[in-house]
């Protein structure tokens, strides 16, 4: 039985969307850098009009564990890693095969220094281009090979030099030549062509993504779209506000931005995820879509 929508709290939203079979494994990365398996099958069914489980309830998390990323696998290939980016510009690639063992308890996914904290994972297939995106406005893109295997207990090597007041706020790996939409604390955000990125190594500063002037204040997500997405907004106060990714400006690196939320002097906007519309008639009878839960505090 498979399920397509969730109610949700009014500061809740659904961030993600899966489409998995039941025999499929949800590889749960949390904060302090630990891996848990959650089977796809031991998640409850629900009507479109429940709540959902919250899934602390689903996975023996710490008392301060908060997952951070979640990932579907349905085979662990030999030819996938996984790509991880910490908030102290720390990046690390690991085999997929190295997470097929499971344990119940979790295990160790990347090794954390004092005071980091893992910040986003992906799937790759070794032959991508990495984007990391810092508080400070600036990015820096390079390409995956440059980050040689590890193993799991690792801690990885460095992304992007940041000044000790930054971090990293938001990870891309690159898919086509889909814009790349940068969004400030205050509300501004914008457009920007991915070849307006350049490739450089990595452990650079960056290039400016976009200016983090007192109007705008800090950068806080970055997230590639293209015209069919569209963008949900959330502050730290719980306003959401939904738009059209192709109603966004387009305009250049180093440049402000245009207005996406309006917010009080007492509100920032605190993260910006893209939906991507489901096409078809929906998923196959073996399988069910699984909504994520938001993966921002």
């Amino acid at each position: 039985m498979g399920r397509s929508a969730t109610t949700v709290k009014e500061e809740d939203f659904v961030s993600q969307v899966w489409i998995v079979n039941t025999h499929d494994t949800l590889l749960t990365f949390t904060s302090s850098g630990r891996v848990y398996w959650l089977k796809v099958h031991r998640i409850p069914d629900a009507g479109p009009n429940s709540r959902g489980k919250p899934i602390v309830n689903l996975l023996p998390l710490e008392a301060e564990e908060r997952v951070q990323a979640v990932l579907p696998v349905r085979d662990y290939s030999d030819d996938r890693f996984v790509f991880f980016a910490t908030r102290n510009g720390t990046v690390k690639k690991t085999p997929l095969t190295e997470f097929a063992f499971q344990l119940q308890k979790g295990k160790i996914a990347i090794s954390l220094d004092e005071g980091d904290a893992l910040v986003d994972v992906r799937l790759t297939d070794g032959q991508r281009d990495v984007m990391l995106f810092a508080s400070n406005g600036k990015a820096v893109r390079f390409d995956e090979t440059e980050v040689r295997s590890m193993g799991r207990t690792a801690t990885g090597v460095r992304g992007i030099r940041l000044a000790p007041s930054e971090q990293v706020v938001s990870m891309v790996i690159a898919e086509g030549e889909a814009d790349v939409l940068t969004a400030t604390a205050r509300g501004y955000g914008k457009r920007t062509a991915l070849a307006e990125y350049p490739k450089k190594g990595r452990g650079t500063q960056g290039v400016i993504a976009i200016q983090c002037s007192e109007r705008n204040g800090a950068l806080v997500a970055a997230v590639q779209i293209d015209s069919e997405h569209e963008l949900m907004l959330v502050s730290n106060q719980g306003t959401l506000v939904r738009t059209r990714a192709s109603e966004v400006a387009r305009v250049g690196r180093n440049t402000q931005g245009v207005t996406l939320i309006r917010l009080p002097a007492d509100e920032a906007l605190v993260g910006v995820v893209s939906i991507e519309a489901l096409n078809g008639d929906g998923p196959a009878a073996t399988e069910e879509i699984v909504a994520g839960e938001p993966l921002v505090e």
